[in-house]
């Protein structure tokens, strides 16, 4: 799914960037060029560590300076330098792998094909060589067979014998052979022996067929003909190879009319247009359906949710009977009758990232299915009663504004008949795990804190996890008895990624990060103990600079909320600060995203940005607003259907915070952000007039009502139904209030958040004859500046912005 993110942005009219070595000036002043250069001169982050088959290395990935090429490395985790793979040996290199039970054979997918090895001789043999992509591969419950997948379709490799096989053969067509003759088929067949004679030939021969294909295994089994009414999306092989599980749509569906970007500067000299993501609530989400099939006896069955938990509630009835009642009253009576509550709340279940799949028990015994409804409100975690072929429901996970899209990872522990997951029942993601016939059981505790990445070791006693257990902005592994028990800290980075467990549980691969360090490879004893650095990708050019470290404050709800927590960037020392000074506030993109931790930040150059702010004489905050990751389902619930709201009032509290404590002057602070950040600086000048001196906006949603579907209508409703909240919503609806500076950036290929947004913003703006407003358009940006002339442009503009209107004093 796509959110929004913040990077950077390009103008019509562009200033050449200096190019910046990676012998950048280690001292004097920062300027911007060297700031928002490339981000190779100062360094390149770790990427997607794994170990080897036999635990003995780890590989990683980095990036190409000047290139998106990725390349391989591999290191002892003991200690000792790393090696970059040339192509040979990569052709040599383990992929991630997974293991039978017996732990006696490996298998993994590298450069698209499937490998199998043998543990103890080490033999590695190649499965495939296609140009498909082969995936997902998993041993047998028996360990005699791998399975894999090409797309929707899954294969069997008999590890004895070497062959080969599909496990089934899905045709989404109906059966040539079930069809019914007609009347008059039935006519001809009466009245002419011949055909009749034809006819059981043909039948005779189909009988042998499915004769022979009952009797002999190594034949291909014949065809399930499903219909050509849906279309697959994802299916699910289960490890005894008894069973499959087909999630399917509606054939014929599509999302509907879509908006078009238009690429300007182009290869061909001629503008060219590209199709974008469609509009929220313009069509919904087809509705999802699962098939079981059993692939021994030939049968299929429908898996209904009509007997889910709350599936047949309208959870928007108020809001849907408001809305009926004025449409009806405008004489708009179609569209009344079109927002009828559908007796079965449709669902999706295929994994897009927003939660959803299937998982099936080692055995292959037990199959755990997670639904979503598409209003939202509601995500059911079901187990499949094979033997009734229906669904039975385990648990229902309801929120009055929308689930959250993180925190759905669920699983099987080692005995294949107790689910674990990861639910925000209680406010805060906890790690359960639930008996099929008994109660869930909380196993990480109760505190103001989130778990995450939940993963089991190999044998079964511990699941570790990441959490920010001693502070929001703190993020360290943790470990706890898989059956319940204290939660024990692993790490002590307090800026910890990610983390893979080693094939036999003794270690831990742990990616950490730092303010002003990009991800790094550490390797530890999984139970606790002394890292091993393993990476330094950072460029002498950076490091030998002094970087100013984000203090890590709380800033003071004045509106209930408690504290806002926030990175404060000032000098070192403030005793000799003046009495009156400027300020900015940053505000991070997404919405759902926390900048205030002590990780790597995703806004590289704004960090280095704020720097250049302090030696310029301003000081620099940068809040997680309501709505921030990191704090709980009742922090991100708080914008519902009031987006902008919320955080506007914590944003004026860190004004006054910086007032009260940093000896800011009210009169010249400024306000700039990128994606849902510029979405709330448009909303900060224009709901919260004169509290801002100006304000810089990049690719701002200025009108909720054209963003995508997937990330608007979790927070908004669907447009039609919940029209109130996206006016109160949307900056353009104030567009009226605008009486400060105003700075609009956008890329004119973004097709996330269109630039028409900012281009239908500012024409209001033309029609009210408002003044000190400004867009500027980069026609080869996307929603991610990738191009450093753009991103020298932008900040330029921003840094000319708030020397003008927000460091004088007035």
């Amino acid at each position: 799914m796509r959110r929004l993110l913040l990077a950077g942005l390009a103008a019509f009219a562009v200033l050449p960037a200096a190019a910046v070595a990676d012998t950048a000036p280690a001292s004097g002043p920062l300027d911007l060029d060297t700031i928002m250069a490339s981000p190779d001169w100062i360094g390149q982050p770790v990427e997607s560590p794994y170990w080897s088959v036999d635990g003995r290395s780890l590989y990683y990935r980095v990036k190409r300076d000047g290139s998106p090429v990725r390349d391989l490395y591999r290191v002892d985790p003991a200690g000792g330098a790393a090696t970059k793979l040339d192509p040979a040996a990569m052709a040599q290199a383990d992929g991630p792998a997974v293991y039978d039970r017996a732990h006696a054979h490996a298998a993994f997918v590298l450069h698209g094909d499937v490998f199998l090895v043998d543990l103890a001789s080490g033999r590695r043999v190649q499965v495939t060589r296609t140009p498909q992509e082969e995936s997902a591969p998993q041993f047998s419950a028996d360990g005699r067979a791998l399975q894999f997948r090409d797309g929707n379709d899954w294969y069997v490799y008999d590890l004895a014998s070497g062959v080969t096989a599909p496990a089934a053969v899905l045709k989404f067509a109906d059966d040539p052979q079930a069809k019914p003759p007609g009347a008059l088929e039935r006519e001809q067949l009466r009245l002419f022996k011949t055909l009749r004679e034809i006819k059981a030939d043909k039948d005779a021969r189909v009988a042998a067929r499915r004769a022979l294909d009952a009797a002999d295994a190594s034949r291909a089994p014949r065809p399930f003909w499903l219909g050509d009414k849906i279309v697959p999306l994802d299916t699910e092989l289960s490890p005894d190879g008894r069973w499959m599980l087909v999630i399917t749509r509606p054939a014929g569906s599509d999302d509907g009319k879509a908006p078009e970007v238009i690429h300007y500067v182009t290869d061909s000299g001629y503008t060219e247009a590209e199709k974008a993501r469609t509009y929220v609530g313009r069509k919904d989400p087809a509705p999802q359906s699962l098939l079981l099939l059993d692939l021994a006896a030939h049968k299929t069955w429908p898996l209904s949710t009509d007997g889910l938990p709350g599936i047949k509630d309208d959870p928007l009835k108020a809001i849907r009977a408001r809305t009926v009642a004025a449409l009806e009253k405008a004489g708009h009576g179609d569209e009344a009758k079109a927002l009828k509550a559908p007796d079965v709340r449709p669902v999706t279940i295929a994994n897009e990232g927003s939660g959803g799949g299937i998982a099936w028990s080692a055995d292959g015994r037990e199959a755990a299915v997670q639904l979503r409804a598409i209003d939202n409100k509601d995500r059911w975690i079901a187990t499949v009663d094979f033997a009734s072929h229906t669904l039975v429901p385990q648990d229902r996970l309801h929120d009055d504004a929308w689930i959250n899209w993180s925190f759905n990872d669920f699983g099987w522990l080692k005995d294949g008949r107790t689910l674990w997951y990861l639910s925000e029942a209680s406010g805060w993601s906890r790690l359960y795990a639930k008996p099929l016939d008994g109660k869930a059981k909380a196993l990480t505790g109760n505190g103001t804190f989130e778990v995450s990445q939940p993963q089991l070791s190999p044998d079964g006693r511990w699941f570790y996890l990441l959490a920010n257990k001693t502070a929001p902005y703190s993020y360290d592994v943790y470990r706890v008895p898989s059956s319940g028990g204290a939660l024990s800290r692993v790490t002590q980075y307090e800026g910890v990624d990610g983390f893979a467990l080693s094939p036999d549980g003794a270690q831990l691969a742990v990616l950490h990060s730092a303010p002003y360090l990009f991800s790094q490879l550490a390797a530890q004893p999984a139970a606790g103990g002394a890292p091993r650095e393993l990476t330094d990708t950072m460029k002498p050019a950076f490091t030998a600079r002094h970087w100013i470290q984000p203090r890590f404050v709380a800033v003071p709800s004045s509106h209930g909320a408690g504290v806002v927590y926030a990175k404060y960037y000032g000098p070192a020392d403030e005793t000799d600060a003046p009495a009156s000074r400027p300020a900015v506030i940053f505000v991070h993109g997404a919405g759902y995203l926390q900048d205030v931790s002590k990780q790597a930040t995703y806004y590289v150059h704004e960090q280095l940005f704020h720097n250049l702010l302090v030696q310029q004489g301003y000081v620099v905050l940068d809040m997680d607003y309501r709505g921030s990751a990191g704090y709980g389902r009742d922090w991100r619930d708080a914008i519902y259907r009031r987006m902008g709201h919320p955080e506007l009032e914590d944003l004026l509290d860190g004004k006054a915070w910086l007032v009260k404590h940093h000896g800011v002057d009210p009169k010249r602070v400024g306000v700039y952000g990128g994606s849902y950040g510029g979405f709330m600086t448009e909303m900060a000048l224009l709901r919260a007039p004169g509290e801002f001196a100006a304000g810089a906006a990049l690719r701002a949603p200025a009108d909720w009502t054209t963003y995508n579907h997937e990330y608007t209508s979790n927070i908004l409703n669907d447009p039609q139904l919940d029209p109130e909240a996206y006016q109160a919503s949307s900056p353009i609806e104030y567009a009226a209030n605008l009486r400060d500076p105003l700075l609009i950036e956008h890329g004119l290929i973004d097709d996330n958040v269109m630039a028409s947004d900012s281009i239908r913003l500012y024409q209001r703006f033309v029609e009210l004859h408002k003044k000190n407003f400004w867009i500027s358009l980069y026609p080869l940006e996307r929603h991610g500046f990738e191009h450093a002339d753009d991103w020298y442009d932008e900040y330029r503009r921003i840094d000319e912005l708030f020397d003008t209107y927000v460091k004088p004093v007035r």
